[in-house]
């Protein structure tokens, strides 16, 4: 269970990869800002999410149940941070759609928008999927540990 958690985890860690690196390139760190995704949210997920996946590591090699523990405590922030970006991307993807088929919404998605706008549904939803499997085999290998 212990490494099907850190491969799900390594997966997300992936389509993380992907969306900062698309962030990135869009312009998600120009000043004016126009992402909806403020930096300390983006680097503070990014930071606790992989120094969690180091405790993880290190936890199975040294073989230290309060190592799982603490990876699974870390976890929890990077979840609610997690939370708050989707929450802040929905309205983006809903504008991008909405521009798409020329609705009501297609003002708020220009081509100057939000650098997550670029973001696909289908990184997105996997990243998310992926982190919800990581999170319980976390929890499922600490109790086991």
């Amino acid at each position: 269970m212990a490494v099907a958690a850190l491969i799900t985890w390594l997966l997300t860690a992936v389509g993380g990869f992907v969306m900062l690196g698309m962030w990135i390139a869009k312009g998600g760190l120009r000043e004016p800002r126009t992402s909806h995704f403020p930096p300390a949210v983006i680097f503070g997920h990014f930071a606790l999410a992989a120094v969690g996946l180091v405790v993880w590591i290190v936890y199975l090699f040294v073989d230290r149940p309060l190592l799982a523990w603490i990876a699974l405590v870390l976890l929890v922030p990077v979840a609610l941070l997690g939370f708050v970006m989707l929450a802040r991307w929905i309205p983006v993807y809903r504008g991008r759609a909405a521009a798409a088929a020329g609705g009501p919404g297609a003002s708020s998605a220009t081509e100057h928008g939000p650098a997550e706008r670029s973001f696909p549904v289908v990184i997105v939803g996997g990243h998310g999927l992926l982190a919800v499997v990581t999170v319980v085999l976390v929890l499922l290998a600490a109790i086991n540990a």
